[in-house]
């Protein structure tokens, strides 16, 4: 029962960021209806629970070469999607929305960027011989459950602030990265 419960703690810490990302998607003008909603929240908790998994599996060969520069490559992800965010806040033109954060490319970049922490948990599991896919499968569901309450809270955001809250969301993504960078340099 200790196991489950700190399982269950991880699982929160790790959705945390896919709370804090979708609350930024949220708060763009991007219609988030029903299936975009699921659309990220599959997603962001497969791409948690299934880099736990892959943690698990071979992150004793993969964690040396990511470890050292994994923040960075999630800096990266989050500053990018972050700033193009704030510029289309920003921007007086009318709204044109010139992408859908919860399709393609960019969906997978923030699943990839949200999950990048996952991986060491998968590693950290397989230390304390943990069973991995209840772990997995634990974090995957508390990730799309973070990832809902994110988006819906966003979109009240938006409805209440309009545009300009993007500018927010934006800062959100580019505060996550920074985060992940200075507590990787820090501990």
């Amino acid at each position: 029962m200790e196991d489950l419960i700190i399982i269950f703690v991880i699982a929160i810490s790790l959705a945390m960021d896919c709370f804090a990302v979708s609350l930024g998607v949220g708060c763009t003008s991007v219609p988030c209806d029903a299936r975009s909603i699921f659309r990220m929240a599959f997603h962001f908790g497969f791409f948690q629970g299934g880099m736990a998994w892959l943690g698990w599996v071979i992150g004793n060969t993969i964690l040396p070469y990511i470890e050292a520069y994994d923040h960075w490559i999630a800096l990266f992800l989050l500053a990018w999607i972050g700033i193009r965010m704030i510029k289309e806040g920003l921007s007086d033109k009318p709204d044109k929305i010139t992408g859908d954060p919860t399709r393609g490319g960019t969906l997978i970049m923030l699943s990839i960027a949200t999950s990048i922490d996952a991986l060491g948990v998968g590693l950290s599991l397989s230390m304390v011989e943990s069973d991995v896919l209840l772990s997995g499968l634990i974090i995957g569901i508390v990730s799309t459950i973070f990832t809902v309450l994110g988006l819906k809270f966003g979109r009240k955001l938006n409805r209440r602030f309009g545009r300009r809250i993007e500018v927010l969301g934006g800062l959100i993504l580019i505060t996550i990265g920074i985060r992940l960078v200075i507590t990787h340099m820090i501990g």
